[in-house]
C-alpha cells in the first residue's frame, strides 16, 4: 500500500512482509476505550495491536540487550531533590537550544519508519512536536518525504539527522535540501558505522531494506524511476577529519549524536561542532556500553562542551 502524502507522492511502499500497520488503526484513530495515561499504557497498547516483527523492531536492542535494560534501570534510579515554599502558581519551563526557544528542555530523538505504526508517519510526529513547542529531529530513514514533514508543521523547530552515505553527492543533496526546507541543525549519528546486531530482527527475518521505499535516500532521477529501493549502507569510513567537508557545504550548526566518552567530547570541541547528544542509541547499536543517563558518567562527558550540552 502507498498512503498519499500532502505532496501527492507516496511516502513509502509496503511489501508483503509482517511489518504492517496496527491491525485496527482506524479504530485507534477514534481513540481507545480506556484512556492511556502514561508511557507504560501506550507500551502495552502498542504491543497488543502491532505485528510481532514491528513490535520487536521497536522494542529490541543489540545482542543480549544489556545496555537497553541498563538504560531503563538507570532512569528508574534517578531521584528528585525537591525544594519547597516556592511560588509555583505560574511555572515557566521555557528554554533555548541552539538559539531557538522551546517550551521545555525536551526533544524527540530521531527514529525512522514511523509509517510502520501510523499512516501519517513522521508527519504526525512533527505536528505533535509543533503543538508541544519542542524540537523534533527528523531521521534520514523517515518514511515520509522531508517536504511533507516540513509543510505539515511549518512553525515547529526541526533538526535533520543524517546517517552518512557512501555517496558524497547524495549527502550534499540531503543536507542542502533539509536546509532549504527550514531545518535548523544537522545531527550526525556517529555510533552506527555498522548496524547493531539486533537478534529479534534476525529471528523475524525483518528486512526493512526491502520493506519500505525511502524516496529521500535516492537521487532525484532515481526517485521516480526505480521500482524498489535498497537502503544504501552507512559510510563506515566517515571520521573526524570529514567533518570539515560537512561544514563547507552547509551553514547549519552540527550536532554529533552518540558521543559516549570524555575523549570524543573533547575532539568534538576541537573540530568546532556546536553540540553533542550523549547517547548509546537506545542500546540498539553496541551492547555493554554504559547507560547514557548515569549521572557521573554523563557529567564527565558533557563537561567537555563549553556550551550547554544535549543529553
Amino acid at each position: 500500500m502507498s498512503p498519499a502524502t500532502s505532496s501527492g507522492k507516496p511516502g513509502f511502499q509496503q511489501l508483503p512482509l509482517d511489518t504492517t500497520l496496527p491491525r485496527d488503526w482506524k479504530t485507534l484513530a477514534s481513540g481507545p476505550e480506556m484512556p492511556l495515561v502514561c508511557l507504560t499504557d501506550f507500551q502495552a497498547y502498542a504491543q497488543e495491536h502491532l505485528s510481532k516483527s514491528t513490535w520487536d523492531f521497536i522494542e529490541g536492542g543489540a545482542d543480549e540487550c544489556f545496555t537497553r535494560d541498563d538504560n531503563m534501570a538507570a532512569f528508574k534510579k534517578i531521584r528528585l531533590r525537591p525544594r519547597y515554599l516556592r511560588d509555583v502558581q505560574e511555572v515557566d519551563t521555557r528554554t533555548a537550544v541552539q538559539g531557538e526557544e522551546i517550551t521545555a528542555p525536551i526533544g524527540i530523538a530521531p527514529t525512522g519508519f514511523h509509517c510502520l505504526v501510523w499512516p501519517d508517519g513522521e508527519m504526525s510526529t512533527a505536528r505533535a512536536a509543533q503543538a508541544a513547542g519542542i524540537c523534533y529531529i527528523t531521521s534520514t530513514y523517515a518514511s515520509c518525504p522531508f517536504e511533507d514533514i516540513a509543510a505539515t508543521a511549518p512553525r515547529g523547530l526541526k533538526w535533520f539527522q543524517l546517517y552518512m552515505q557512501p555517496d558524497r553527492q547524495l549527502n550534499k543533496q540531503l543536507v542542502q535540501r533539509a536546509e532549504s526546507l527550514g531545518f535548523k541543525a544537522l545531527v550526525i549519528t556517529v555510533d552506527a558505522p555498522k548496524i547493531g546486531n539486533r537478534r529479534r530482527d534476525f529471528r523475524n527475518q525483518l528486512n526493512l531494506k526491502m520493506n519500505l521505499l525511502l524516496k529521500d535516500l535516492r537521487s532525484p532521477k532515481e526517485r521516480y524511476s526505480m521500482p524498489y529501493f535498497q537502503m544504501s549502507p552507512i559510510d563506515s569510513s566517515f571520521c573526524w577529519n570529514d567533518l570539515s567537508w560537512l561544514q563547507s557545504i552547509s551553514r547549519l550548526p552540527i550536532i554529533l549524536k552518540g558521543i559516549l566518552t570524555k575523549e570524543d567530547a573533547e575532539l568534538a570541541v576541537k573540530h568546532n561542532v556546536h553540540g553533542i547528544i550523549v547517547s548509546n542509541h537506545g542500546g540498539r547499536q553496541l551492547d555493554d556500553v554504559p547507560a547514557s543517563s548515569l549521572q557521573p558518567y554523563l557529567d564527565s562527558t558533557a563537561a567537555c562542551i563549553p556550551n550547554p550540552c544535549l543529553r
